[in-house]
């Protein structure tokens, strides 16, 4: 091996590692799931319906408020997971709860909806390793 070689490849690690730290170590058996509404039920269109969110082995605590295994939720609204490396975006498909909100009411307009749930650290970061539940997917009709 070049000695070139292993200065860029030791460069690109020095580059790349740091950011892939970015997220706040989680705990390795903590559970991130959406409690309700269920993964293929129908809800009625027009109506607002309760998001519950439910963790284990992790706490839950506002955002700037810096405990070890603790996080805050962030709703993915029909999109998919952010880069783990970077900050969760706030967007009206990336739902912030930073109070340490635990449940929200939402209200979804006709046809297939996909919900998850993704935990962030005091910063908005996804833990290391990422806290996610699966994906979900419901019908408002």
């Amino acid at each position: 091996m070049s000695k070139g070689f292993m200065v860029g490849a030791l460069s690109l690690w020095l580059f790349v590692g740091p950011a892939l730290a970015q997220g706040t170590p989680a705990p390795a058996n903590a559970y991130l799931y959406i409690g309700w509404p269920n993964d293929g039920d129908v809800l009625p269109a027009g109506r607002p319906f309760k998001v519950w969110f439910g963790l284990r082995n992790m706490g839950v605590a506002p955002k700037d408020a810096e405990f070890p295994n603790t996080g805050h939720h962030h709703l993915l609204i029909d999109t998919d997971l952010p880069p783990m490396d970077q900050e969760i975006p706030s967007t009206r498909n990336y739902l912030h709860f930073g109070a340490g909100q635990t449940e929200t009411v939402v209200e979804l307009p006709p046809g297939r909806h996909t919900l998850q749930l993704l935990m962030g650290d005091d910063k908005h970061f996804p833990h290391n390793p990422p806290v996610y539940s699966r994906k979900i997917t419901i019908t408002v009709r």
